[in-house]
């Protein structure tokens, strides 16, 4: 089953018209992007937007042997003329299934928000699953659904609609999932590809023609990711940003709660605030066991209290306690860290700060901490296979 995929933008396309936003300023060549519309096998057309016609003879396609147009944004008609020779666009209810003389099948599935989803069976079986702009599918159950070969879906603006498929088994790792509906709120170009790529997710190019079930252009998820920045970077929200497509995240809290300390709390509950609310937390300290064991994904935010911590278990601010074993006895309990994350088998995302590059502390105590920390950093980064530095919100690659 072959797919084209006319448009990869959103409704309004990328750019949007007179839209002033450095986004939008720097969608160009292939960065732009016509609304969204699925051309599967020449039959089967999925969504109906302005050009198509068009799209699909720069793309090398006809539309000549479409036999159905199926809508899948909430609107309840095509917003553009229909083609001379297109069937009228029409929609699937939800649950319901359409065969096609072509030989595929096409089901619809319900939505949590506005809107149409479709799940195409093609004649050889391979199976396609396309997703409206900001919605997710509703009601899903394991023993229904299966595996898709190919996701097309508003990857950006709903990453939980990724999430809840991999929850079901619907997205395994080779499924080829294509972000679409692609709009201003993601920057085009380089910094979309690292993010789509951190998902297990990719975006084309208007004009793309697709093998369902080919996977050899899926991305692999980095299985250890250091994230580093400053105070107030956005380290921590890039990375949350890299785990939100999948379920049943562990994060890791190692700051504690600090009772009586109103400002900790504040910031202890903004950060809950922001993650799903399918992720687990955990307050420890205890890094190893949770490295050592299977499961789910884990963030681990952050590396820096750890540090704090394991500190005061050593008696490092103590210059004597630290020359009298300290040391060494910090030294054990990194190499212990670094080992678990190289064994590790789980999906891990650690947040830390880089303090290297600021004012120099003002006291011994300070100045061991920001040594030890910075050794730390380097140790947990030499087992990951990507390491990224955030500055002023913008994700630098430093590895991987």
């Amino acid at each position: 089953m072959e797919l084209t995929l006319l448009g990869t933008g959103a409704p309004a396309g990328l750019p949007r018209p007179d839209c002033p936003c450095a986004a939008c300023a720097s969608a160009l060549g292939d960065d732009a992007r016509t609304a969204t519309a699925l051309l599967v096998d020449g039959a089967l057309l999925l969504d109906l937007t302005p050009g198509a016609a068009f799209a699909a003879a720069r793309a090398g396609r006809s539309l000549g042997n479409v036999r159905q147009v199926l809508l899948s944004h909430p609107q309840g008609g095509p917003a553009v003329e229909v083609p001379a020779g297109v069937p009228q666009p029409g929609r699937v209810p939800d649950g319901r299934e359409l065969a096609l003389l072509t030989g595929h099948r096409v089901r619809a599935v319900a939505m949590d928000a506005p809107g149409t989803g479709y799940a195409v069976t093609g004649p050889d079986g391979q199976r396609l699953l396309y997703l409206p702009p900001g919605g997710a599918p509703a009601g899903l159950e394991e023993s229904a659904v299966g595996m898709y070969d190919m996701v097309v879906a508003d990857v950006v603006a709903r990453p939980d609609a990724l999430a809840k498929l991999r929850a079901v088994g619907a997205v395994g790792p080779t499924t080829d999932v294509v972000a679409v509906h692609l709009d201003h709120d993601a920057p085009p170009g380089a910094e979309l590809r690292r993010r789509l790529a951190a998902a297990g997710a990719r975006a084309v190019p208007d004009g793309t023609t697709l093998v369902v079930g080919a996977y050899e252009d899926v991305p692999d998820v980095p299985r250890r990711t250091l994230v580093l920045g400053g105070a107030r970077s956005g380290k921590s929200v890039e990375a949350e940003r890299r785990l939100e497509a999948f379920p049943d995240v562990l994060y890791v809290a190692t700051g504690g709660t600090r009772g009586g300390d109103t400002e900790w709390a504040t910031r202890v509950a903004a950060h809950r605030e922001r993650r799903p609310g399918s992720w687990r937390t955990a307050e420890t300290c205890d890094l190893v066991p949770v490295l050592s064991e299977g499961g789910a994904p884990v963030l681990i935010d952050c590396l820096s209290l750890w540090l704090t911590d394991a500190m005061d278990s050593v008696g490092a601010w103590d210059d004597a306690v630290w020359a009298d074993g300290g040391e060494r006895a910090l030294r054990e309990r990194v190499r212990e860290l670094t080992s678990a994350v190289r064994a590790t088998r789980r999906t891990v995302v650690a947040v830390s700060n880089e303090v290297g590059s600021g004012i120099v502390p003002a006291t011994a105590s300070g100045r061991r901490y920001r040594d030890e920390l910075g050794r730390l950093n380097a140790a947990f980064a030499g087992e990951c296979e990507q390491v990224v530095l955030v500055v002023a919100g913008q994700a630098v690659v430093l590895r991987g």
